[in-house]
């Protein structure tokens, strides 16, 4: 018997939560024995080069996977001409990444970048013999697979820099953490997906996909400066160390939110178009989306806000003790962000990637704009302002979600709202309760248990309809 759309979307949500809290999960224990072993200035280093990394590798996909997933068929030659073209791209810009290495190094006054750039590089080159075979398991909604790839590859790259670490290669240990992952994951896209290029290859399809991906393409490289300006100014200012504080304050804030974010972003564009036709469907199963975005995002982004000192001190030691006063802010700020990825991932399935790109590249400039002029203001004044400039745009992107798909603020607002508050009164009743407790590891406990305990009964209380609809899918495991 084929399975419903809700049913497939419930696996699909099932298999991409298990891929990205496995994978957060292991970042989580192996971030805290990298965070021991390595020091701030080696998460700067890495830090500074990412702004790099992200933008080759969206230069190179070019927004052709997004192009893929939003056509209804996509046939053998669609993948065929992506395939190729994807090889072709990265090749060429790594070429071109090697000789502006020099360049990279001087922004950021620091030589030792000029071999440690072109090594991190490598990482697209090997990406881009996969982004044809993640697209086709996504497009056919095979989750689990890609789950599996996803978590093999994070064990397996994590152990490898944890012993590199170990024997003191330093920052070269991220480095390889980042190219093994890719590698392994690429590799196991391979073993899991049916399709295989030919080398009959006819271009015709990249001059169809190409209006709708290249806007996918830029908006992606703005999104990418707009998540990477922190460290691209913080690097150029105030030097690797401040970055890696910095750095190692977002990548803990970031577990939280992707954990979400790409759990549904493996469904979302997918069920949404496949919905296109009916329109009043299509809005309830967003604001559904929505409802459960918001019911889990808020408590666990403030939980983690609310515990950031004693967790960053105890699990990789007191030399991070600046990046613990910054994780609140971004944790704060990384509540909004799983909200953000899923209206912008309706505005795609509408394909009007052209408001996904002028609002990315204004956020950007806006940001960059803001960035430049408090920079003399200190690190706390910009993480702040960067936290205040992108809550505020989850309304910007509603603005043109209401537009294409009816979706009143009113409504939206009826969604998240109840979520945040409940979430933000737990915290601050938590806070209370333990505010005397000094010993920092029954702090750290006492919190987690007291909050989640308090969030659940107040959901209860509510007869929170998203509760029961997990708890009930649940049960079915």
């Amino acid at each position: 018997m084929a399975e419903s759309l809700k049913e497939r979307t419930e696996k699909g949500l099932f298999w991409g939560g298990m891929n990205n809290g496995v994978q957060q999960l292991l970042g989580l224990a192996f971030g805290i024995i990298l965070g021991r072993l390595l020091d701030p200035s080696d998460y700067g280093m890495t830090a500074m080069l990412a702004v790099f990394s992200v933008i080759a590798n969206e230069l190179q996909s070019s927004g052709f996977k997004t192009g893929l997933i939003n056509l209804k068929e996509p046939k053998h030659d669609d993948y065929n001409a992506v395939f190729w073209f994807n090889i072709l791209a990265g090749l060429f810009i790594y070429v071109v990444l090697w000789f502006c290495a020099p360049l990279i190094a001087d922004y950021y006054h620091q030589p030792k970048l000029i071999p440690l750039s072109r090594y991190v590089f490598l990482g697209f080159v090997f990406s881009s013999f996969g982004i044809a075979q993640s697209a086709y398991l996504t497009k056919q909604m095979q989750i689990k697979q890609i789950a599996k790839c996803g978590m093999m590859a994070t064990l397996i790259s994590s152990i490898i820099s944890v012993i590199l670490a170990a024997l003191d290669f330093g920052y070269w240990a991220l480095a390889t953490q980042y190219l093994m992952y890719i590698a392994v994951n690429t590799l196991l896209l391979w073993y899991f997906s049916p399709w295989r290029p030919t080398l009959s290859v006819t271009f015709e399809p990249i001059k169809r996909l190409f209006p709708f991906s290249v806007r996918i393409m830029f908006s992606a490289i703005f999104t990418q400066i707009n998540t990477q300006v922190m460290n691209l100014l913080l690097g150029h200012y105030y030097g690797e160390t401040n970055t890696g504080h910095y750095n190692q304050a977002s990548q803990w804030s970031s577990k939280g939110y992707l954990l979400l974010g790409n759990m549904m972003k493996q469904v979302d564009q997918t069920v949404l178009v496949g919905l296109h036709d009916e329109k009043e469907r299509q809005l309830a199963v967003l604001r559904k989306m929505v409802r459960f975005t918001a019911f889990i995002s808020f408590p666990l982004l403030f939980g983690l806000g609310l515990v950031s000192h004693e967790f960053i001190v105890l699990a990789i030691k007191a030399k991070w003790a600046f990046a613990a006063s910054l994780l609140p802010y971004l944790c704060f700020c990384g509540a909004f962000m799983p909200l953000s990825t899923l209206l912008t991932d309706a505005i795609i399935s509408h394909k009007r990637s052209d408001i996904y790109l002028w609002s990315t590249l204004v956020l950007g400039i806006l940001q960059i704009g803001l960035m430049v002029g408090l920079w003399r203001q200190g690190v706390l004044t910009m993480v702040m302002a960067y936290t205040l400039i992108n809550i505020i745009w989850v309304f910007v992107w509603h603005f043109f979600v209401k537009r294409l798909m009816a979706y009143r603020l009113l409504d939206f607002l009826k969604d998240i709202v109840p979520f945040a508050l409940a979430a933000a009164g737990v915290m601050v009743v938590t806070g209370f309760i333990t505010h005397s407790i000094e010993n920092l590891w029954l702090l750290l406990l006492s919190r987690v248990v007291i909050a989640t305990i308090l969030y659940y009964a107040v959901m209860r209380l509510a007869g929170t309809v998203i509760l029961q609809e997990c708890l009930t899918f649940i049960k079915k495991l």
